[in-house]
């Protein structure tokens, strides 16, 4: 299996609007990309590691696919109208990994 992990790092000036990534994005996602998620997980960050430091990462969101040709053949065909939508809720580049499950 792969996870495609997506994540948002807070940075100085950062927009993100949570509420439009859960339901506007979010439904975008299931509506392209259906019954390829295997499942999936958003992460909202609250703090960091040593008391009192912000989170590194204001959001970190997972996916799980079946292969990398399933994931290849949903998200990498709708890619474009996925990173078309990033401007509706942050202004921030996210930080993308893919990773096998073992």
């Amino acid at each position: 299996m792969i996870k495609l992990t997506v994540l948002y790092p807070n940075t100085v000036g950062l927009k993100f609007d949570k509420e439009y990534y859960v339901t506007k994005h979010g439904q975008l996602l299931v509506d392209l990309l259906g019954d390829a998620i295997i499942s999936s997980d958003v992460n909202m960050g609250v703090a960091g590691g040593a008391p009192d430091t912000p989170a590194p990462y204001v959001v970190i969101a997972n996916m799980v696919f079946e292969s990398m040709e399933s994931f290849e053949h949903s998200f990498g065909a709708n890619a474009e109208k996925i990173m078309a939508d990033l401007p509706n809720f942050t202004n921030v580049q996210p930080q993308v990994q893919i990773s096998e499950l073992l």
